[in-house]
């Protein structure tokens, strides 16, 4: 099984999915995100796309590994990818669907005040590109093509994972760590996420 976390950015998206990979035996987090960053250090400035998402080569990378783990690998496959073009969603999950692979699709959303100040936890303000994508991308997946969406503004992470994993039918482990383990393991991914951005 594949879950695909989707979401614009500031939604929750990565923290999500790494919570949910420590509480669901035998699950892996796959980073859509790899492939486009090699993309882009690897094609002049002078021919390069804005988004690397609009490069075929990385749709049809991701659709193709995603099909090789997803049938050799027996666990639980979590996707954290923002993915607002309905091509580009049918390019991946669409093609994974046809050929028999089980998808849970789900968005997280929440109100843009909500996104902004989860961004400005980020430190990005309202120059960054994500702050600017707000209101194209939350349009965007408002759309049913998204569903389900999971509005999240009042919901803890702990929250946003259980529901994912009652959606999807699985089990969750028992999650023994302290309130100050949880914050600290969040914050480290948060900050690589900051260090990935900048």
């Amino acid at each position: 099984m594949i879950i695909w976390i989707n979401g614009t950015f500031g939604s929750g998206k990565t923290t999500t999915a790494y919570e949910l990979h420590k509480r669901v035996k035998n699950s892996f987090v796959y980073d859509p995100e790899r492939f486009g960053f090699v993309l882009m250090a690897n094609v002049p400035a002078e021919i390069s796309k804005g988004d690397f998402q609009d490069y075929p080569l990385w749709r049809e990378a991701n659709y193709s590994l995603l099909k090789q783990i997803a049938i050799e690998y027996k666990g639980t496959i979590i996707v954290p990818m923002t993915l607002t073009n309905e091509q580009y969603f049918t390019d991946i999950i669409g093609r994974l669907r046809d050929i028999g692979i089980e998808i849970k699709h789900y968005t997280l959303t929440a109100s843009k005040t909500t996104i902004q100040k989860r961004l400005r936890t980020r430190f990005e303000g309202k120059n960054s590109w994500a702050y600017q994508q707000i209101e194209g991308r939350v349009a965007s997946l408002s759309k049913d093509r998204f569903k389900e969406h999971i509005q999240t503004d009042q919901m803890s992470i702990d929250e946003v994972v259980e529901t994912i994993a009652r959606l999807s039918g699985i089990e969750l482990m028992p999650d023994y760590r302290t309130k100050f383990q949880k914050g600290f393991e969040r914050l480290a991914i948060k900050l690589k996420e900051i260090s990935i951005f900048k």
